[in-house]
């Protein structure tokens, strides 16, 4: 990235709302990796917000804890990659787009009635979609969607909520 574009958006991720949901969003994917290595087969989603991070899943609250204080704990020692996850909804942004943008690119130019001409090339660019995607994802969780320098980050409280058959979790968060 040139260093002219690279400060105006290094300046706007650093926004104190988007600072402290990038934090959110690191202590979500360490939580949810240290989630993962202690149940099998979890099957978790999670979001975070400038406040906090939702999990939803049948955890237990206990475990739920334990992960989330462990994740602060760990992000703040430098184990960083804990921040990026490979089931991120970025991922699955990043593909989507870049599939979109292979479809429009494929169809540009075409006649309405003969679009059909080139299918071959709209399945060569969702393919390619599919390669790039992930890899691209991933590097914008590195860079963009997630903080894995937690700073001043912590913990206010841990709630278990119980709403029409889920169980949710709300780990409230403070920082600058």
């Amino acid at each position: 990235m040139h260093h002219e574009t690279a400060a105006p958006l290094a300046q706007a991720l650093d926004a104190p709302t988007l600072r402290r949901i990038r934090r959110n969003h690191a202590l979500e994917h360490a939580s949810i990796h240290l989630l993962s290595r202690r149940i099998g087969k979890l099957v978790l989603m999670g979001r975070s917000d400038s406040r906090g991070i939702i999990l939803i899943g049948r955890v237990p609250t206990q475990l739920v804890r334990r992960c989330v204080e462990e994740a602060l704990q760990r992000l703040s020692k430098g184990e960083h990659d804990l921040a990026i996850h490979p089931n991120c909804g970025t991922n699955m942004i990043a593909t989507a787009a870049v599939g979109a943008g292979a479809v429009f690119a494929a169809l540009l130019g075409s006649e309405p009635g003969r679009r059909w001409r080139r299918l071959p090339l709209v399945a060569l660019g969702v393919a390619a979609a599919l390669v790039i995607g992930r890899p691209l994802g991933l590097k914008l969780q590195e860079y963009a969607t997630t903080l894995p320098d937690p700073g001043d980050l912590h913990i206010l409280e841990i709630r278990r909520i119980q709403i029409a058959g889920l169980t949710i979790h709300r780990i409230e968060t403070m920082s600058s």
